[in-house]
């Protein structure tokens, strides 16, 4: 699947993202950024052959520092992987970071703790092992997610809500960053996941949500989040919903 938006800002550069194509994870942040700054892009996993080309981008195929996992994004020569790495290299490309070294280093410091909540509610299904299947330790992720929906939810979002009630209507500087993207993503995942903890949580991170609707909002982004290309949820990506867990 080509994407052909535009080039975004000025940078005529066609990306290539490598992630799984059948869920959101970890990818869906990227696609958001990219999204939004209208970037020329190609979905390399969901196009024919592409989970193979996949397979060997990780394998080392193109040389240099070998990815641990996806997702990666060549731009040009330059290889990127990790979440946060690469939405902010996208972000400053392409407008959707901080101006100041200050306020840069903050939004990585924000889409660095949102990765550490997309990686706890991945174990909340698979709190046992990667490698089993969720049936295999429901006793586990029972215990694990209700925890995770007492606690780890409350802190987490507790935290986006603080900086922006510091901030004001966006987490760092003074309008839309990628990092407001990545608190978009990850709240309409909990939303997925846990819609009974997130309805109880709902009146203590009213700034957070309001966030969330202004995102969701943007022209491009809604034209995606509306569109074919914005795979659903489901229970094969990091949020899933299984009503057992859902506190």
């Amino acid at each position: 699947m080509r994407i052909r938006p535009g080039s975004g800002y000025g940078l005529a550069m066609r990306y290539e993202l490598y992630y799984w194509p059948e869920i959101q994870g970890r990818g869906e942040f990227v696609r958001l950024v990219l999204e939004d700054a209208g970037c020329d892009y190609v979905d390399v996993a969901r196009e024919p052959g592409g989970v193979q080309r996949l397979e060997a981008v990780l394998a080392g195929e193109r040389g240099g520092v070998l990815p641990f996992a996806p997702p990666v994004l060549y731009a040009g020569t330059l290889m990127l992987s990790q979440t946060a790495a690469i939405t902010s290299f996208l972000g400053e490309r392409h407008g959707l970071a901080p101006n100041s070294e200050r306020d840069r280093l903050g939004a990585l410091t924000i889409a660095l703790t949102i990765a550490d909540l997309v990686a706890e509610a991945h174990d909340t299904h698979h709190p046992t092992a990667v490698d089993l299947r969720y049936e295999q330790q429901k006793p586990a992720a029972k215990a694990r997610a209700a925890v995770f929906c007492r606690a780890r939810i409350p802190k987490f979002l507790g935290y986006l809500e603080r900086n922006l009630e510091r901030n004001g209507p966006v987490l760092v500087g003074s309008s839309i960053s990628y990092v407001d993207l990545a608190a978009f993503q990850v709240v309409e995942g909990l939303s997925y996941a846990f819609p009974r903890a997130m309805a109880k949580l709902a009146g203590d991170i009213p700034k957070l949500l309001a966030l969330r609707d202004r995102v969701a909002q943007r022209p491009r982004l809604l034209r995606y989040l509306t569109s074919p290309r914005r795979v659903p949820f489901n229970e094969m990506g990091i949020f899933r919903h299984y009503d057992e867990l859902d506190a």
